[in-house]
């Protein structure tokens, strides 16, 4: 063999290595992934069944229903066009309600959607990506509601003068509130 030829062997190895590299990479990270699926997709049968995903979408009222002798709960998510039944067996966040936006992690079990994790959105004006996606898709997505509560009130001003609210405790106004500024 030529030094030539060994040099152009010696690197043709080194690339086939580093694409046998890449490829397991890849491939390790594709397992660890969770994609996300509406009611809507998990239906239509576009959801994994054998492996772990998230759905997402807006727990649906009336749907909650507790188990009194476990911490099971049943309840129904929505997209805005197709419910589908989750089942959820731990204590839920705080902020888990009805009509509430929420993502779930798990896997497909008997037709029901058998979560490990649930996670609520952290205010008002949240909402999971993942989640307003679906309901834009849906044609369920409101974005006049959605910029009515992101505005910010007119009367409120903006700065760092603002004071923060407090109780008043004097018998002529109890329980109003005050912002503690001086008139």
């Amino acid at each position: 063999m030529t030094p030539r030829q060994k040099r152009m062997s010696f690197v043709g190895l080194i690339v086939v290595g580093a694409g046998v590299f890449v490829a397991l990479i890849m491939m390790a990270l594709n397992e660890n992934i969770n994609h996300f699926f509406s009611p809507t997709e998990i239906i239509a049968g576009k959801a994994p069944a054998d492996r772990n995903f998230r759905i997402g979408g807006l727990v649906v009222t009336g749907s909650v229903k507790r188990d009194t002798a476990s911490l099971k709960i049943n309840f129904d998510l929505t997209d805005g066009a197709k419910n589908y039944p989750v089942l959820y067996e731990g204590i839920l966040p705080d902020l888990f309600r009805e009509g509430q936006g929420i993502v779930a992690t798990g896997k497909l079990s008997n037709n029901v959607f058998v979560a490990e994790e649930v996670l609520a959105k952290h205010d008002e004006n949240y909402m999971p990506p993942e989640v307003a996606d679906a309901l834009k898709k849906s044609g369920k997505w409101d974005q006049a509601k959605i910029d009515q509560l992101t505005e910010h009130p007119e009367d409120v001003p903006v700065g760092s003068n603002n004071s923060v609210p407090t109780v008043s405790t004097d018998e002529t106004s109890i329980g109003a509130y005050s912002t503690g500024a001086t008139e």
